[in-house]
């Protein structure tokens, strides 16, 4: 018989250890957290999002692609759509070959795992329903918390991003005022987030994102060149390793204007290069190098044996692909460039949370890291505030993995992490309309 006044110990539902999922449209950002170590960057892996088929008809899983060599006419299949999961049967079965069959590093049972998972902003409620149930049921994760990826990043320590002095900020408590923005391979996003609650009245959605780029570098380079239309990967590699934003889009393109025939132009040398393709039998990869107008000539008449060097010259197609993000109408979208988007989220918001939104924008996402994105887009918003207002803004040391790393911090945190998350016995009690609510109201729901 127990001591008088014993009690026993509770049982704990949260299990310790956590995996935090950024399942993003082109890659997935995983990794584990606990409460031992604070989460860092190198704590999270990144997985491409895909089942691709290559032109032998071998079919590569997620990480199995970077055993891949030759890329050429790659065929991908991408179980998420404008940001949200549409294909359940193809993402099942990246997240059982990573997380079940996978390296080691990643290796978990879920029914001894907490998972964190992060999604794209205004979700639609059956997509969502059908993330819960392949959650719980399927895969059976003793607890899970989903949210929306840019409040996660508010959970990160922000007053470091803006102050070199200031020391590093411990808590993962979320400031008053932060104005996210994530440019994306499917989307960008504006989300202003208060005291870490996203204010959905003021969410703007870009459909322009890393996938429409690719798809308009293809369109212009077969247009122009050679047909590109089937080389996806290719083109994407073009388009990290060579693409810029234009602080004076118009100049820039007089500067690489070749004119008609009473009008012949020596285009700028320091804007057009010269893209060698590669040939996935000596080289999976290609490089950039200065345009050299002889060679460009003579890439036809190569010789028939021996090495050959196909070359792609690329000019004002730098710069006119991504200005897209700033000048969507391009193409006929539309739709608001980036600066004005963001004016256009603020203006539901009460002037003094548009100061504090002005002050505090962290940029995230895989856009930002081309060259000049950052310094244009401050410029051109800076054209749109008023001058006595501050404007800050800061891109994440690692745009692509900072959400993922928010996350962490939040798991980091048991106190922060037991209140937010749902066991499988509440999900299997309650069902998938009541854990919308949970996560929709949070704390609203909670002893309910």
């Amino acid at each position: 018989m127990p001591p008088k006044g014993w009690r026993k110990a509770a049982h704990d539902p949260v299990a310790t250890q956590t995996l935090v999922l950024d399942n993003g449209a082109y890659t997935l950002k995983a990794g584990f957290a606990s409460a031992a170590a604070a989460p860092t960057y190198d704590d999270c892996k990144i997985i491409p999002n895909c089942i691709a088929k290559g032109r032998d008809k071998r079919v590569y899983i997620a990480s199995d692609l970077d055993k891949c060599t030759n890329f050429g006419e790659m065929a991908f299949r991408r179980p998420v759509e404008r940001g949200f999961i549409v294909n359940w049967e193809a993402e099942k079965a990246i997240w059982e070959h990573e997380f079940s069959e996978g390296k080691e590093g990643l290796r978990c049972d879920p029914k001894e795992t907490n998972l964190v998972l992060a999604e794209a902003p205004n979700c639609p409620v059956q997509l969502q329903k059908n993330c819960d149930e392949m959650v719980f049921e399927e895969f059976e994760f003793a607890t899970y918390y989903r949210s929306i990826g840019p409040a996660l990043n508010a959970y990160n320590d922000i007053p470091s991003l803006f102050s070199d002095s200031a020391p590093p900020d411990t808590s993962p408590l979320p400031p008053e005022c932060l104005l996210l923005i994530d440019s994306s391979y499917s989307h960008t996003t504006i989300t202003p987030l208060y005291n870490g609650r996203p204010i959905h009245l003021a969410i703007r959605r870009m459909s322009v994102g890393g996938k429409l780029l690719t798809n308009y570098l293809k369109e212009l380079s077969s247009t122009r060149h050679i047909n590109m239309l089937d080389e996806t990967y290719l083109l994407n590699e073009i388009k990290e390793a060579v693409s810029f934003v234009s602080p004076s889009f118009k100049t820039d393109l007089e500067r690489t204007w070749k004119g008609g025939l009473s009008d012949r132009r020596e285009v700028d040398p320091s804007i057009v290069l010269d893209y060698v393709l590669p040939n996935y039998e000596h080289s999976a990869h290609g490089f950039a190098r200065p345009h050299d107008p002889i060679k460009a000539r003579r890439k036809l008449l190569q010789p028939l044996d021996g090495p050959r060097e196909d070359i792609l010259p690329v000019g004002n197609e730098r710069f006119a692909v991504p200005e897209l993000l700033f000048t969507p109408t391009d193409i006929g979208l539309q739709e608001a460039g980036l600066p004005e988007a963001i004016m256009q989220s603020l203006s539901v918001l009460p002037a003094a949370l548009q100061a504090g939104m002005l002050a505090n924008i962290v940029v995230v996402g895989g856009n930002s890291l081309i060259k000049g994105f950052m310094e244009r887009l401050e410029t051109d918003l800076r054209q749109l505030t008023p001058t006595n207002i501050p404007l800050r803004i800061a891109r994440a040391p690692d745009p692509i993995k900072h959400t993922w790393l928010g996350g962490a911090r939040l798991a980091h945190d048991r106190d922060l992490l037991r209140g937010v998350v749902v066991t499988r016995a509440q999900y299997q009690e309650h069902g998938s309309t009541w854990l919308g609510r949970w996560f929709a109201g949070g704390d609203a729901l909670k002893g309910k």
